[in-house]
């Protein structure tokens, strides 16, 4: 994984610039198997963790729920039985800012440490 997950969100507010398709595509790729999904024209990083029970599910769901209030940028997180879907985009934008690579970046060490 690259240094992405050591950088802090910047404030971000209407009309910051939204990541190109290029410099998203340079970001996603120090993402592993997370992707770009659209919904409601809006782009979005999703990923779908999996765990073994509902528990283990529950405390990675309140682990990123930390996260996004220490960074003070929220994802949507949808918590079901051995799964957790994070969906990170910057709402003030109605796209992806660089916060959000920072915050899936984050999400992943999650896992590592």
């Amino acid at each position: 994984m690259s240094d992405l997950h050591q950088l802090k969100c910047e404030a971000c507010q209407v009309g910051a610039p939204a990541v190109t398709s290029s410099e998203a595509e340079v970001l996603l790729a120090d993402l592993p198997f997370w992707k770009m999904e659209r919904r409601d024209g809006i782009d979005q990083l999703e990923k779908c963790y999996r765990f073994k029970n509902f528990k283990q599910a529950w405390a990675f769901a309140d682990q990123v729920a930390e996260l996004a209030e220490a960074e003070f940028h929220h994802p949507t997180i949808t918590l079901e039985w051995g799964k957790v879907t994070v969906c990170w985009w910057t709402h003030a934008i109605g796209g992806l800012h660089r916060n959000d690579f920072i915050c899936a970046a984050k999400t992943e060490k999650l896992l590592s440490d």
